[in-house]
Formats: structure tokens, sequence, C-alpha cells
């Protein structure tokens, strides 16, 4: 059963508040001091307080309750607050407010709208607690990552991103083929590079080949090397990327683009470890651990004929998705920030366009996005403008955030404005200027 605590000196109203909560099954704790409640407040569990703003006989300044609410704001930040007084005083009401007041009422109150106050302000209040929870766990499980991990300095945020990390350190050691698989800037080559760090070979070389960037003729000579005459211009022997790697971690980025005559040979080394060099018919031997990644629907290019069924076996006996940076958008604001140059700040709306942007070309996107930015922009803060987004927020600082932007934030946060506002790079008094404007509600 929740609890309010009731700070007022007038007796009857604390007794006429008592009743109408214990009504709506809301237990009270009552106190006629700023004192006492203060007291009450570190001796008992409080989820919401009603105080009225004057206590001395003959006082109607307001200036005991706007104290008092001070005080519990700074050591109760999360904890609701309305404020009750027969001396209503506009300017005091609208300043608490903006300081963090849940909601103003005068006295005599309307019983129906303090009840649907007080029941909205405790929902949120679970909701805080909740989400509070969450971000206690999630921040504990990152701190576990990069205490037990060697995660390269990878920036992340999001809990999606988590989930591929966590899975990717938990197979690192075991000596077995990964497939990476996400769209193309997403970090797969960043996540393969955690795979090695924390692998049994991690000392040995990672060496990356990028199946995509070779011509289809070359690329096997690319893979297993070849020896001099072996095709034209080749007027010496040289090694391959599967010597290269001999005792450490071989990548190799777009996968989907090996021709069918690598794929096989590629599927021999990972049955053997076994390979011959081009124009060679010399047999080596080498232990290397193969990461692969890919944005291609490999099942597909089975149905075509394009990609070997026993290769995909071999590749994807665990298989790790990265998804999109679209799926990941806690990842973003870290992401940027760690992007910045030469001192530069990102402003508000800045922020704000950054969270809005769907990054179709993913973190290196964002990436060049955020380098331009800091190339062309002669302020130490970057606005929504310098990053030549389409649709941008506007960088004028009297621009109100998108309505949708806004109650989207609001939605996630399930209601809670200060995580709405950490959300959006705004202050939680910035945020609640715009939903007055805007016209949505608090609740």
């Amino acid at each position: 059963m929740p609890n309010i605590l009731i700070i007022d000196d007038n007796e009857s109203v604390a007794v006429a508040l008592d009743v109408l909560l214990s009504i709506h099954d809301i237990s009270t704790l009552k106190a006629s001091t700023p004192e006492q409640g203060l007291a009450l407040l570190k001796s008992h569990q409080v989820d919401l307080v009603i105080q009225d703003m004057n206590f001395s006989a003959d006082t109607t300044s307001g200036e005991e309750g706007e104290q008092l609410f001070t005080t519990i704001r700074a050591t109760y930040p999360d904890l609701p607050v309305i404020l009750l007084t027969a001396w209503t005083h506009l300017n005091s009401a609208v300043g608490l407010i903006k300081a963090g007041a849940a909601d103003y009422m005068a006295k005599p109150w309307d019983d129906q709208r303090l009840i649907t106050t007080v029941r909205n302000l405790l929902e949120l209040g679970e909701a805080n607690r909740v989400l509070r929870q969450k971000t206690q766990r999630e921040r504990k499980q990152k701190r576990a990552l990069e205490t037990n991990f060697d995660l390269c300095q990878f920036i992340w945020q999001d809990s999606a991103t988590e989930m591929v990390l966590n899975t990717a350190c938990q197979v690192a050691r075991a000596n077995v083929p990964v497939l990476i698989t996400g769209p193309n800037g997403a970090g797969k080559e960043r996540i393969a590079a955690i795979i090695q760090a924390n692998s049994h070979v991690k000392d040995g070389p990672f060496v990356v080949l990028n199946c995509g960037a070779i011509p289809a003729e070359l690329i096997e000579a690319e893979l297993f090397g070849a020896d001099a005459g072996a095709y034209t211009g080749a007027n010496k022997s040289r090694e391959g990327k599967f010597e290269a790697a001999d005792g450490g971690t071989l990548f190799l980025d777009e996968i989907g683009n090996l021709p069918l005559t690598g794929q096989m040979k590629l599927l021999r080394v990972l049955e053997t470890g076994k390979f011959e060099r081009l124009g060679s018919n010399k047999e080596r031997q080498v232990n290397v651990r193969v990461i692969s990644a890919t944005n291609a629907d490999l099942t597909g290019m089975i149905k075509t004929g394009s990609f070997r069924e026993d290769l995909l076996y071999r590749l994807n006996l665990i298989e790790l998705k990265l998804p999109a940076l679209c799926e990941r958008p806690d990842d973003v604001l870290p992401l940027a920030e760690h992007f910045l140059q030469d001192g530069k700040q990102l402003h508000p709306l800045a922020r704000a366009a950054l969270k809005q942007y769907s990054w179709p070309g993913n973190v290196r996107e964002l990436k060049n996005k955020i380098t331009r930015a800091c190339l062309l922009s002669s302020s130490s803060e970057i606005t929504a403008q310098d990053l030549g987004l389409p649709q941008a927020v506007m960088s004028n600082e009297d621009a109100d955030l998108d309505k949708s932007a806004l109650e989207t934030a609001l939605k996630k946060a399930n209601g809670v404005v200060s995580a709405a506002a950490t959300e959006l790079g705004l202050s939680r008094q910035a945020l609640y200027r715009r939903m007055e404007r805007l016209g949505i509600s608090r609740s």
C-alpha cells in the first residue's frame, strides 16, 4: 500500500486528507512541522509528500513552505511533492513547479482532482522506481563486462548491443568459427576484435580481409598465398592471409563475396587446417580461428547456388546478430560524444537531432557526420545545423523540439520527465516548458 506524508500545522486539514486518502486505500503519515516531516522521511518509506506552505501563525508568504520543499528536493530528488496552501501566489507556484514540484493546489482543494493527481504521481513514481532499478541493473552488467573482459574500448549504452557483447565474450574462449551478421557500418569488425582479444589466441595476430574489396580472380591468392608464376604478374612467392594469421584470428568480412572456388578451399581449411598456395603442390598446415561477417542473405544465396550450404554450416556454428544503429538508439549519443574532436560539445538540439535521425549508414555514417561537423563548425558547440542531417532540428535555442519526439521520449521513459529530458538532451525545466507550449500532459 502506498504511503503519503502530510505536513500541515492545521490538524483538521491533516485529518481530512487522511480520511480522503484512506477511502482510496492509501495510508498516511502526519507531521505538523517541517522538522517532524523531515524526521519521518528519514525513518519511513514515503511515496509522496503533501505539504503546506505556511506553518507559523499569521504567516502567508509561503517562505517556510519553499524552504521545506527545497530541503526535500535536495535530499530526495525523485520524491513527488504536492504543495497545498490557502494563500495562492502564482509566481511562487510557477517557480516551484519549474524547480520540480509535482503540483500546486489551493485550499479548499477539489477531492477528485487531488485523488487523480495523487494516483497519477504514484503510478509515475512506481515507473520511475522500475526505471531506476533497470538502469542500476544495466550499469552493474556494464561494469561486469568492462571488468571481466577486454572490450577494446568499445563504446555502447544500449541493451541490444550489450546482449551481443555478452555472447561475443562468452564464445571468445571456444575455438569455433563465428559468423557476425548485420548491416554495413554497424561495427562487425569491432566485435570480431573483441572476440580475438578475449580468446586463447589473444596474443596471436589479428588479420583482416575484406572479401568484397578484392577482385574475384585475386581473392584466392590473398587468402592462401601464391608461388611465383602462379598467375600473371606473380613474380615472386607471397604468403596469404591464412599464413599471416597462423596462431591467431582471421577475420573475413563480406564473406558472401567469396567466389565458389574460394569457398571450397575455405571449407577444407576449416575442416583440416590444411591448404596449398596457388601454383604449389606443397600442403601447409595452420592453426587459425576464423571469424566471418556479412550483410548478405547467405540462406538466399544458397538457394540461388552462389553460396555453399556446407560452408555456411561451418561458419555459423555461433552466429552473432549485430543490430543496425537505429535498433540500438541508446548507443547514438555515447558514440557521438566519443567521436567529438578538439574539445567540441553537442548543443541540446543537436543531441535531439542525432536521436531522431534513422542512421541508414549506421556507426560509420555517425562518425562521418560528427567528424565533418567538428571540422566545419567555428564554435565550440556543435549545433543541429552543423550536422547536416535531413530534417534536422533547428539550431535556434528558442525552437521547439518536434511534438512526436517529446511524446516518444516520455513514453519510452514511462512518463518520468527527468528520464525523458536526459534522453532528449534537455534539462527537466526546459522539457517542462516545451511540454507546456505543445500541450503535452505530464501524466
